[in-house]
């Protein structure tokens, strides 16, 4: 067997293995740094990894990490040694440097065991001096880099969109990136209403300001104006994406105490996952480092550079953390110092289906060499909507192959989905697609851009808009409505509005699904409060396009009766002057500020204003 170099990663504290099926049994040597003459002999069974657990409690082991991380065990030597023969007839190997950390590792079982120890050194791995002095001012170098956020934050209340919730706080890390700004997660200061920083090692806390937030991504950046902070810290450089059983650290700030954290945990998984805030579907590294309530922003660190943030954990599971890769981090950045604020991943706004069934493939003609996923539905929004049909068979994607599953090559053996490849693409970037359609192939070149959906997922950092008459107070229907529903909101929200929140596509630019949320009781609105939760189709014969039209149609009345036609083929009819007066006293009675939100405010006067100069 050839020496194991970069390939061995995989380590813990207390926890070394060699990743590799040995056919015969060897001895691994220790030299104890308090007996510098000693020497422990550990035989080792055939066909088992190299542990380094099981050993005396003394005598510990551990490699030195590609990341730079220095092992801090009690053993300064630890060498192995491997047997040419059944007999186990080994030598030890002692490592000639005493400022290196010695470094288990196993040989070819066919050495000669009669090679000297300088060609068995040379076939070790070892570490420098040098590395460990890189290893360390990588550590110092995150130190003046990383900071603690901490966030006051209001949430709107959805129920009653026209109020806020309490205040609550809560804490964060984050790490400065060049350019002074200070990145780290959007959902650490969403629906922000006051955000301090704090260095390491520092008792001050700085004011900071959001520069922009992308909550897709759940990344933001923010600024400190007061120059005393950027005093003495340092900027962390982006690197690239981990291999499977690369070590990294994460570092951050959290819960259970209020000092800086530093925390191991090596590469898992590489794939496209749901990102928890922002409800988006992206690249991201699953790790088995402790990713636990604070640490959110901070980075993840191999070598001297950042390979993620931090910002997710698996619930119910333990040490299974998420970070958000450096492409999509650079993609957030590079999106916002370009267009001057966040501006989206794009999507090709299609819904496929896998095509490994064979008789499917031979359904929609596709040859056996053919590999690719068939078109179900198209969002009517997208470029994609213009170019390409139901039942297309999407073959390639800017010239890389999509396999039967709808996933592409990413490196050595590892696939991940093709929509990764979309989301990497910047706004009104062109794409081409071949498709197989009626057994043809052609070739399509497609606009790419971000597509909002018919409800939205989140409403961070705005205020709900409402429109209030007569009592009855409507409301575009998002998921943070269904959401004030708790926690099993899909279960206990109202089943047809969820469903529609879920399934629904726009069919027009602006389009919003209007409803019903409430009745405020008034003589006005008697014998109404049971259609609460309908959505609203027309006012008055004219369907409703969103609450803005809504609202328009309502305030611009020139009948004597107001009728709103809902779902389920239910009838609201008020008389307009007597609803416009009603309006008021209601207002009154349940101390709310306006009748409508303030977005719809400046609407209604930027329209009347439109209608007095037209006139």
């Amino acid at each position: 067997m050839q020496m194991l170099g970069s390939s061995v990663r995989a380590v813990s504290s207390s926890y070394c293995r060699v990743i590799h099926r040995r056919t015969r049994p060897c001895f691994i040597f220790f030299r104890d740094s308090g007996f510098a003459n000693e020497t422990r002999p550990y035989l080792l069974p055939s066909e088992s990894p190299l542990l380094c657990r099981n050993f005396p409690n003394s005598a510990f082991c551990s490699l030195f990490l590609s990341t730079g991380l220095p092992c801090r065990h009690n053993y300064h030597d630890a060498v192995a040694a491997a047997s040419a023969s059944s007999s186990a007839s080994a030598t030890a190997i002692t490592s000639t440097s005493s400022a290196a950390v010695g470094v288990a590792a196993a040989v070819s079982d066919n050495a000669n065991a009669a090679e000297d120890s300088s060609q068995l050194g040379s076939r070790f791995v070892t570490a420098s001096p040098t590395s460990f002095i890189d290893a360390y001012s990588a550590i110092e170098l995150a130190l003046d880099a990383v900071v603690k956020i901490f966030t006051v934050s209001s949430s709107p209340n959805y129920f009653l969109p026209w109020q806020n919730k309490s205040q609550r706080e809560m804490m964060g890390s984050g790490f400065v990136i060049p350019g002074k700004r200070i990145l780290t997660n959007a959902h650490v200061v969403a629906d922000h209403t006051f955000v301090l920083v704090r260095k390491h090692g520092s008792p001050t806390k700085y004011r900071a300001e959001i520069q922009a937030v992308g909550h897709e991504c759940d990344l933001a950046i923010l600024s400190v104006k007061n120059e005393e902070f950027w005093e003495g810290m340092n900027f962390l450089e982006l690197g690239d994406i981990p291999f499977l059983q690369e070590a990294v650290a994460v570092v951050g700030y959290p819960q259970g105490g209020d000092n800086i954290s530093i925390t191991k945990g090596v590469v898992s998984r590489v794939e496209p996952t749901q990102y928890v805030h922002g409800a988006a579907q992206l690249l991201a590294i699953q790790i088995d480092a402790a990713i636990n309530p604070g640490n959110s922003g901070g980075p993840a660190i191999m070598g001297n550079k950042v390979v993620g943030v931090a910002f997710q954990n698996l619930s119910g599971a333990e040490n299974i953390g998420y970070i958000i890769p450096v492409p999509v981090i650079k993609h957030f950045i590079s999106g916002v110092e370009e267009n001057g604020g966040y501006v989206g991943f794009c999507s090709l706004g299609l819904s496929c289906q896998s095509t490994e069934n064979v008789q499917l493939r031979e359904y929609f003609k596709m040859h056996s060499d053919m590999t690719g996923v068939l078109v179900s539905k198209i969002n009517p929004l997208s470029d994609a909507h213009q170019v390409l049909k139901k039942d297309d068979i999407l073959l390639m994607f800017d010239g890389i192959p999509i396999a039967n599953d709808g996933s592409v090559h990413l490196r050595n053996r590892e696939r991940i989905t093709f929509d990764h490849l979309v989301s990497m693409k910047k706004p009104n970037e062109m794409a081409k697609v071949r498709v197989l359609r009626n057994g043809e192939e052609h070739e399509f070149s497609i606009i790419l851009r971000p597509l909002q959906p018919l409800v939205p997922v989140h409403q961070f950092d705005k205020l709900p808009s409402y429109f209030i008459f007569a009592g009855l107070v409507f409301i575009p229907l998002t998921q943070p409505y269904l959401h004030e529903y708790g926690e099993d909101w899909y279960n206990t929200s109202p089943r047809r509005l969820c469903e529609r929140a879920l399934r629904e596509l726009p069919k027009k630019a602006g389009e919003q699904l209007v409803i019903l949320s409430q009745v405020l009781m008034d003589d006005i609105n008697a014998g109404y409060e049971r259609l609460a939760e309908l959505q609203v189709k027309k006012v008055n014969g004219v369907e409703v396009d969103n609450l803005k039209h809504l609202c328009w149609l309502v305030e611009n009345c020139k009948e004597e009766c107001l009728r709103f036609d809902l779902d389920e083929e239910r009838v609201i009819v008020l008389n307009y002057e007597l609803a416009k007066v009603a309006t008021f006293r209601i207002l009154k009675r349940h101390r709310i500020p306006s009748a409508m939100s303030s977005d719809l405010v400046s609407e209604v006067k930027e329209s009347q204003i439109e209608l007095i100069n037209s006139s």
